[in-house]
């Protein structure tokens, strides 16, 4: 075989000064011969003669190697991983000790035991081979190699015992000890919280040894739960010199000559309707009633790409952190408080350049038309949800004197307010699903400690504003489509056939069926959750409905928004905070400022340029690697904020030992029920070993535990009443235990029709907070 006969030579030749064949040359080589081959071997099969080519050929098959497409044996020969019937995959930890290996080719997981995870670190790559079946059906593996190594540093209290020191990780998919050296600790004490560099990586034989590298404080200290987490899940948090050196050359205000070429919409009052607390504002909204019937609604978004330019240390910075992280009373930015906070903040009564999507909408809701353009804004009010809602609602006392103080505004207020009610009908009609959830907010007293958590209201100012976003958002789907960018799409596609099957065999128990054959669509869905409003059990029907979804991502292929009912849906509201919102709007720009024809955008003479490097420099491969980081990167955000508000919850909840509260089952697995308190938002575990006298047996399709000889059932969306058992900071876990059965009353001898004064009523009984109408009782001894 010669390099001639490599289809991908010519690739090969463009990337490099003197090319050798290419990877997928290489593999298929490997694979037709009859075995494994070394180094000397393939470089004389493949005629790489000189000492040149022959170093350049090592290179890469050591690369293939490490990114687990190769595999060397003892002798150093290199053979096709397929070949040899091995998987590589990516290492998922569990808090038991076990572990499975996510195969990159797709497929079923392979379950690793303890002795197999001793080797390896979640989220570690490796190659293992199938070793058999476990007694549950699994397939079960044994490590081979370890291809790469993922994790070098851990967040952990320090413990010393007996002169051995070392860290046990917070990550709960790290189950293994970290050996610290006694002169690697710096001046930690036993408990504190630290950070680890790990110098060692853990084998078959040894524990993974490593250094303290920071010490972040005490146990309990007020905000550790969040350093903690901001480490353990490795969200970026520090700003790196050149960053911050960017940051501080702009200007506090906007340079009068960035105010020229732009759509000048100062005279228009635009306003921002944010939470109480919010402190950027990256979004106003202005809408007036068209003459024909309709509306003009205006979405100016922060012109954040005009300030964070490609290939800057502001842009570097922002694509690795990807998206701001919302702790509770602390936020770690995407971009730096000079622009988040200053120039990119929409504050009242001052200039600011904006991306403006302008949309034309129908008395019935559609959106008709759409145009972007490059703009330049006044604020005319800074305007909160609480105020709005006020103003909207004649009979809130404070609707008449909010409206009299911003009487400048009320009007296309109105107008926004009569709009939703046009997109509120169009969403109906196209069956957008419409689940009720229910957050909540974390009230802090002194010492960041927890008072209370309550419910966050959502009143029409929150889904007025909504709407807005959507239809802004559906505009640059669209975009997207028409003049066919590779941008970034939102993708949330339906139920996968197995979840749907699932989902079917359940609602077939219930007594009720899902439409739409082998693909439902939106409008089946909403159709069901339309019918089951009014009984008794549509929060459980609800919740196993929306657990039958996939989650969404950022993709370059637009596959729909299925729970929106979108067929084209993309991210343009939030350039501040979401790196996907920002390549968005260089794409937006990038056509702007090109002299591409198009009805889409909106320009003046001057804007006709493009500058001396693209706006939106991107390939396919690009988009690809940033909608996967960025759904990566999502994800990481959330998990660092649950383990947050579950580790707050926990300490909240360290006063209620002993106490009893009704809960609703949230969950049922083979190990017991997941409970959360009404009115609490706390859930806890009740062990399957806790539930009374019997054996009980996982029903997965009715989602419930089901007694062997009682015949008991405890199913999804049950209230039952719980006693607080056992918290555990440090495993953010919470243990209830069923309340104990009221004595049952002595049957009665003459009048049969009296009820037993110390009969218990069918419905719960709640008082503040849903505790129990019993009053906390501590537990027994």
């Amino acid at each position: 075989m010669t390099q001639i006969d490599d289809p991908h030579a010519q690739r090969e030749a463009q990337k490099y000064e003197n090319p050798i064949p290419s990877r997928e040359f290489i593999m298929d080589h490997l694979r037709d011969r009859s075995g494994p081959a070394t180094l000397q071997q393939v470089s004389f099969e493949l005629e790489l003669f000189e000492a040149e080519d022959v170093e350049a050929l090592r290179r890469r098959l050591r690369a293939m190697e490490r990114d687990g497409q190769l595999i060397s044996d003892r002798k150093g020969a290199y053979g096709a991983i397929n070949k040899m019937d091995l998987i590589h995959g990516r290492i998922i930890g569990h808090r038991d000790g076990f572990g499975f290996l996510k195969p990159d080719e797709g497929g079923d997981d392979l379950f690793l035991s303890h002795r197999q995870m001793r080797a390896v670190i979640d989220g570690d790559k490796a190659l293992a081979r199938v070793t058999g079946v476990d007694r549950k059906g699994r397939s079960e593996g044994a490590i081979v190699e370890v291809t790469e190594r993922n994790t070098t540093q851990v967040v952990g209290r320090l413990t010393k015992e007996n002169g051995i020191c070392f860290v046990r990780p917070d990550n709960q998919r790290i189950s293994q000890d970290i050996l610290i050296a006694s002169d690697s600790v710096l001046q930690a004490k036993h408990g504190q919280y630290v950070s680890v560099k790990i110098t060692h990586q853990p084998n078959k034989r040894n524990q993974a040894i490593g250094e303290v590298a920071e010490i972040l404080g005490e146990h309990m200290a007020p905000g550790m739960e969040i350093d903690v987490a901001i480490r353990t899940h490795e969200i970026p948090h520090q700003w790196p010199v050149e960053t911050t050196r960017e940051a501080d050359l702009l200007a506090p205000e906007v340079a009068e000559a960035d105010k020229y070429d732009r759509i000048d919409l100062r005279e228009l009052p635009f306003v921002t309707i944010d939470g109480e607390d919010a402190r950027d504002f990256d979004d106003a909204v202005y809408c007036r009633k068209r003459t024909l019937g309709g509306w003009r609604l205006y979405v100016a978004i922060a012109d954040v790409s005009h300030y964070v330019r490609t290939g800057t240390a502001l842009d570097t910075e922002a694509h690795r952190r990807a998206t701001s992280v919302y702790f509770p009373e602390r936020v770690i930015p995407m971009l730096p408080e000079a622009i988040s906070n200053g120039l990119c903040s929409l504050n009242p009564h001052v200039d600011r350049l904006v991306m403006v999507c302008e949309m034309t909408i129908s008395s019935k809701g559609k959106l008709n038309g759409y145009e972007f353009y490059e703009g330049l804004i006044h604020s005319h009010a800074r305007l909160t949800y609480t105020k709005v809602g006020a103003m909207l609602d004649s009979a809130d006392a404070q609707c008449q004197p909010l409206r009299n103080e911003y009487q400048h505004v009320v009007k296309p207020v109105d107008d926004l307010h009569q709009l939703y009610a046009a997109l509120r009908f169009a969403r109906d009609a196209r069956g957008a699903i419409d689940f009720e959830t229910q957050e909540t907010r974390i009230v802090f007293g002194e010492d960041r400690k927890i008072d209370d958590i309550v419910p966050v209201r959502r009143n029409d100012a929150h889904k007025l504003i909504e709407e807005c976003m959507l239809a802004a958002n559906v505009s640059t789907a669209k975009f997207l489509a028409k003049h066919k960018l590779d941008g970034l799409f939102r993708v949330h596609k339906g139920p996968k056939p197995t979840k749907l099957e699932n989902l079917r065999a359940f609602l077939g128990e219930m007594g009720l069926s899902l439409q739409g054959g082998e693909e439902p669509q939106p409008k089946h869905y909403q159709a069901l959750l339309t019918s089951i409003k009014e009984r008794p059990d549509a929060s459980l029907v609800q919740t196993v409905m929306l657990r039958s979804l996939s989650q969404a991502v950022y993709t370059p292929e637009n596959e729909g928004h299925f729970g929106l009912g979108y067929d084209a849906y993309a991210h343009f509201t939030s350039p501040i905070r979401r790196y996907p919102d920002l390549m968005v709007h260089r794409a937006i720009r990038g056509v702007i400022q090109s002299k591409r024809r198009t009805s889409a955008v909106k320009r003046i003479k001057a804007t006709q340029r493009q500058p001396s490097s693209p706006w939106y420099p991107y390939t396919t491969a690009d988009v690809v690697a940033l909608g996967e980081h960025c759904s990566m990167a999502e994800r990481r955000a959330d998990a660092a904020v649950w383990d947050v508000e579950g580790w707050l919850k926990c300490e909240f909840m360290q006063g209620h030992i002993g106490d009893y509260y009704y809960g609703t089952i949230n969950a049922v697995t083979s190990f017991g029920l997941f409970v959360e308190l009404i009115d609490v938002y706390v859930e806890g575990l009740v062990h399957i070993s806790a539930l009374p006298g019997d054996y009980y047996h996982f029903d997965a399709p009715k989602h419930r535990l089901l007694g062997e000889r009682s015949g008991r059932s405890f199913r999804l969306g049950d209230i039952i009443e719980v006693q607080v058992m056992r918290v555990d900071l440090d495993e953010k876990k919470i243990d209830f235990e069923l309340a104990d059965e009221p004595p049952k009353p002595a049957k009665p001898k003459f009048d049969k029709s009296k009820s037993p004064k110390n009969s218990r009523s069918d419905k719960p009984k709640f008082d503040n907070k849903g505790k129990s109408s019993r009053g906390p009782r501590k537990r027994k001894s």
